[in-house]
């Protein structure tokens, strides 16, 4: 069985862009001492600014994290984690691209 370099190349960037997020969420909230989270781009000026890209590529975490914490909470229902998970996959293949593309780009590949 193998697999072809176009399922190869979306399984790279699903698990770069769920690790990518991982990685930045963690170190946002370890400089910052703030909790990562969609309620950033409220605070408004030049924070609200400075926080878009940490938001937009952290995502994926950011959804799984508060959907399982909503499931395991409030007990909402397993559809809506099963949705919220496939968004979050979807964002982590996206912005994994991304990642990888920028890494292509520096490494002159």
């Amino acid at each position: 069985m193998s697999i072809s370099p176009t399922a190869l190349e979306a399984l790279q960037s699903l698990v770069i862009g769920f690790a990518f997020a991982g990685l930045l969420a963690s170190a946002f909230e370890l400089f910052t001492e703030k909790r990562a989270d969609f309620r950033l781009l409220q605070a408004g000026g030049l924070t609200a600014v400075a926080s878009v890209p940490v938001v937009i590529f952290s995502a994926p975490f950011l959804i799984l994290r508060n959907t399982v914490n909503g499931r395991r909470i409030e007990g909402r229902p397993f559809v809506f984690v099963m949705l919220a998970s496939m968004i979050a996959s979807a964002w982590s293949v996206a912005s994994g691209r991304v990642v990888l593309d920028l890494l292509l780009l520096v490494g002159g590949a």
